[in-house]
């Protein structure tokens, strides 16, 4: 069996490699380009967790090849040192160092010097987390919490607004975890992070959702009030299912304005069975406080109508294929996946613990509330009912 020869990627593949990745193109697209598997494209990109390197790139204050070059043929003739640097426009001590740390007058040659400089300065600066330790556990503890970095940057900066050496960015938080020859928060704390990627993934990497059923008599999102649209007043939820084996399901219902978030336990995913559960929890919420719900175009939803007809609570329908008009039910289905992972039966779970799990997510900051979390914000509505 004839084994293939290791691929060593040039510069400018590597270059191309990373931009493509930054671009979103998954491992096996980019493989394809240059006739490889994925894994080779994964051994590129993980020692770096998937984040970039930063180009290097020299001081202007360092000495230049051409420098290198001449201080090479004044060493050749003999000239002092002071003569040389005199030459250069640069101290002396900088020509006499330069000389003695490359083999001395005898041994130095311009090139050599020059790539051995290069390689002696590759010492990356230890991040901010590697310096201060006390910061490093207090990040460490809301990871473990299920806080996002974002999360925790947001926090940070809430709670010391005037202290920017106890802040920490999300970025530094996500390189930590990614970039293990850092040494500062330790690989386990990845599985706290909401997404359970080996490295980290694009911003720009996306999958496209499926359609689903066709609804009848659906009051399309394009009737909505225009104070639902932009949030104006609270009261206005987005709901969808989300499944588990054994057709299990959990409803999941986001307020618009303050991002509170139930969660409903689901017996049975027909219509019948979502229409009366929904109706129960519906209940046990002021009618100022839910309105209206936008939902996608599942069949579970088949009998909006009775829904209305028990609540007085108007359904809205999204465009087919367009799980962005429910930007918010989308993007907590995502965070409540740390909590409800895909392929576990969630029929197991009570109403109690969904309860549970839908405070704990609750409790979190939120970037879009300025760091305020649902929980506050919500509570502030219900008290403004009374």
């Amino acid at each position: 069996m004839k084994h293939r020869t290791r691929i060593n990627f040039s510069v400018e593949q590597r270059a191309d490699i990373w931009d493509r990745w930054q671009r979103g193109e998954s491992m096996r697209s980019i493989g394809r380009l240059f006739e490889r598997e994925s894994s080779s494209i994964y051994a590129l990109l993980q020692p770096s967790g998937g984040i970039c390197p930063p180009p290097r790139i020299r001081s202007r204050f360092a000495l230049s090849l051409s420098e290198r070059e001449e201080i090479s043929r004044g060493v050749a003739s003999q000239q002092s040192m002071r003569c040389i640097a005199r030459r250069l426009e640069r101290p002396p001590s900088t020509i006499s160092r330069e000389i003695h740390r490359n083999g001395g007058s005898a041994g130095y040659r311009a090139a050599a010097a020059d790539q051995a400089t290069w390689a002696r300065a590759h010492r990356p600066k230890r991040c901010k987390l590697a310096r201060d330790r006390s910061l490093a556990k207090v990040v460490a503890a809301k990871l473990k919490r299920q806080w996002s970095p974002q999360q925790i940057a947001g926090w940070l900066k809430k709670q010391q607004p005037d202290r920017e050496q106890a802040r920490v960015s999300h970025e530094t938080i996500y390189r930590s975890l990614y970039i293990q020859a850092r040494g500062v928060l330790k690989k386990e704390l990845q599985a706290c992070l909401r997404t359970q990627r080996a490295i980290r993934r694009s911003k720009h990497a996306s999958l496209k959702g499926q359609g689903l059923g066709t609804i009848t008599h659906a009051v399309s999102i394009k009737d909505r009030p225009a104070s639902v649209e932009d949030r104006a007043v609270p009261g206005h939820w987005e709901g969808d299912l989300i499944a588990g084996t054994h057709n299990s399901y959990i409803a999941t219902l986001v307020e618009r304005q303050t991002r509170y978030v139930m969660l409903v336990k689901i017996k049975q995913k027909n219509a019948e069975t979502v229409a009366a559960a929904l109706t129960k929890h519906a209940q046990q919420l002021p009618t100022e406080l839910y309105q209206s719900l936008t939902w996608d175009r599942g069949t579970e939803m088949a009998n909006h109508r009775d829904f209305t007809l028990a609540t007085d609570i108007a359904v809205y329908f999204c465009d087919p294929r367009s799980p962005w008009q429910r930007g918010s039910n989308e993007n907590t289905n995502r965070l409540l996946r740390q909590y409800l992972p895909k392929g576990i039966d969630l029929s197991r779970y009570t109403q109690a613990q969904l309860n549970a799990v839908a405070r704990q997510l609750n409790e979190r900051p939120r970037k879009t509330l300025a760091y305020a979390t649902p929980a506050e914000r919500f509570q502030a509505c219900v008290a403004a009912t009374r």
